[in-house]
């Protein structure tokens, strides 16, 4: 770990070439004191390093001096700096190792490319989370990311209801969508692998046994057939309606976008009015009823049971309103 922290300490010295104990020891979260000793620690193992006190002093490097180390190209560099997501890999423990990695790109860069990097992390910035929402920051997420680095099994208490159970797994990896963790696991004994939310893990412990990761196991494309099974399964009836082409453009922002998406390619041809039936699959009727009142005058209801719920939906309104 120390190690770690003192290379770390090194290339950002390298990018930065002076800064207070202060700054390094927000930098790579640690105390000044812990700085001052791994300054110490360099200067023994023949880093030139000095300090200097007073208004504009801090902690520097002697002009010159670089460690030798393989450079990235402008492209991988710019890659990395921009899709690093820092708020992600600091929720997963590993914000240290971030500004190791950085710092060492733009340490070893050529000037012109450096510059490029830079320019371009200053210019970009994922934020995971929609709007207006709070991402979830699950208490055990540091110890779920240690165990699937190291490919340990974990005891996990999960919260079901108003209750939890407890069984060990394998994790495979952790999925974050749309500000939501997840955790992606085989059952241990088994050969099922399950989702999990991370922040209903109320308790989780490394038991030390290592695991084999399934042969071949590829985390994006699991992901993605797991979450189209999900939403086939969520999909269970069907509603028509007419929309008109306000409502064609609106239905995929009131209701399962890939669902509308595909309702609207199948639609009916236009009668005299502009408007189009389709075919949408929901939730349930009582669900879709609830979306749709949304679109108030562009959607009419062709189903009795979808109608007759839209219209409870019109008169509750008017009788909160008037």
């Amino acid at each position: 770990m120390r190690a770690s922290r003192l290379i770390a300490l090194l290339f950002v010295l390298q990018r930065r070439r002076s800064a207070t104990a202060a700054q390094l020891a927000v930098e790579l979260e640690v105390s000044e004191r812990t700085i001052y000793r791994d300054v110490a620690a360099l200067v023994e193992a023949g880093v030139p390093l000095w300090t200097e006190g007073g208004h504009g002093g801090g902690i520097r490097l002697v002009d010159g001096w670089r460690t030798r180390l393989d450079g990235l190209t402008a492209q991988e560099a710019a890659a990395m700096l921009t899709t690093a997501a820092p708020q992600l890999l600091t929720a997963l423990g590993m914000g240290s190792a971030l500004v190791t990695a950085q710092s060492k790109m733009l340490a070893t860069l050529p000037a012109d490319l450096g510059e490029h990097a830079r320019r371009i992390a200053e210019r970009v910035h994922l934020d995971a989370p929609g709007w207006f929402r709070t991402p979830a920051e699950p208490a055990h997420l540091a110890t779920l990311a240690r165990a699937v680095w190291d490919q340990r099994r974990v005891r996990i208490g999960y919260r079901r209801g108003s209750g939890s159970v407890d069984r060990v797994v394998e994790p495979l990896g952790l999925v974050l969508k749309a500000g939501v963790w997840y955790l992606v696991a085989g059952v241990a004994g088994s050969a099922d692998v399950r989702t999990y939310r991370a922040s209903r893990v109320v308790d989780a412990e490394v038991t030390g046994e290592r695991f084999e990761r399934p042969e071949g196991f590829d985390l994006p494309g699991w992901w993605v057939e797991s979450a189209a099974r999900f939403a086939g399964s969520m999909l269970r009836e069907t509603v028509r309606i007419r929309l008109t082409p306000r409502g064609l453009r609106a239905l995929p922002h009131v209701t399962d976008a890939d669902a509308a998406t595909a309702a609207v390619a199948a639609a009916g041809p236009p009668d005299e009015e502009g408007r189009r039936e389709v075919t949408l699959e929901v939730e349930s009727i009582e669900v879709a009823a609830g979306q749709l009142v949304a679109l108030a005058g562009e959607v009419e209801a062709l189903d009795p049971g979808v109608r007759a719920l839209l219209a409870a939906h019109a008169r509750a309104l008017l009788d909160n309103n008037s």
